[in-house]
């Protein structure tokens, strides 16, 4: 014998339906939102014949993110800048376009972490400790000072990523599957001139 089904029924199964579609699209975005990043301080120098810069950074980033960095996996923050002239009869001509990579590790025998830059490791106590380093770069060396016209008027961008690119090629599949993983900055952009010395008097 087959129970008749009401409108009433009808209407409260769709009913349930619609709610257990929110709360899995809920979940899901939940699960995979995004981290960020933002420049928030640019400050280009010379300094010994070298134009460094300074960049403060904000970072949030997601859980998976963290989750993963506390299991060991290393993350990579790459941060990318170019510097240009302005040409007024043409497009302007890039005169730097350079990075600077730091590597974030855990490692889960001696509970410690590492920040690496090239083959300069700096130990740090927590995750926070680790990711402040991160955040901050100081007297990065960008392009030798020669290379700039004296009181000419650059324009320059800077931004950072999490570089899935140079994680381990399983790791990196996985996270271009993951809207998680996903995190650049936009371009941040800054201006700066080198003055002229003039003759000693």
């Amino acid at each position: 014998m087959t129970a008749h089904t009401t409108p009433w029924m009808r209407g409260w199964r769709l009913w349930a339906v619609w709610l257990l579609c929110v709360a899995c699209v809920s979940v899901h975005v939940s699960v995979a939102r995004a981290s960020e990043a933002r420049v928030a301080r640019i400050e280009p120098l010379p300094q010994d014949g070298q134009l460094t810069m300074d960049l403060d950074v904000a970072l949030d980033l997601s859980r998976s993110v963290l989750e993963a960095a506390e299991h060991g996996v290393p993350l990579y923050f790459t941060y990318d800048v170019q510097i240009s002239a302005p040409r007024w009869w043409w497009f302007d001509k890039v005169l730097v376009q350079t990075t600077l990579s730091r590597r974030l590790i855990y490692n889960n025998l001696t509970q410690q972490w590492r920040v690496a830059t090239g083959d300069l490791f700096l130990p740090a106590a927590t995750q926070e400790d680790a990711l402040q380093v991160i955040k901050q770069v100081r007297g990065w060396p960008i392009s030798p000072v020669d290379r700039f016209e004296p009181d000419v008027r650059y324009e320059g961008k800077v931004r950072i990523r999490l570089d899935t690119s140079q994680m381990a090629r399983p790791l990196q599949l996985d996270a271009r599957n993951r809207g998680a993983w996903s995190m650049t900055s936009p371009w941040a952009p800054f201006d700066f001139s080198i003055r002229r010395v003039g003759p000693a008097k």
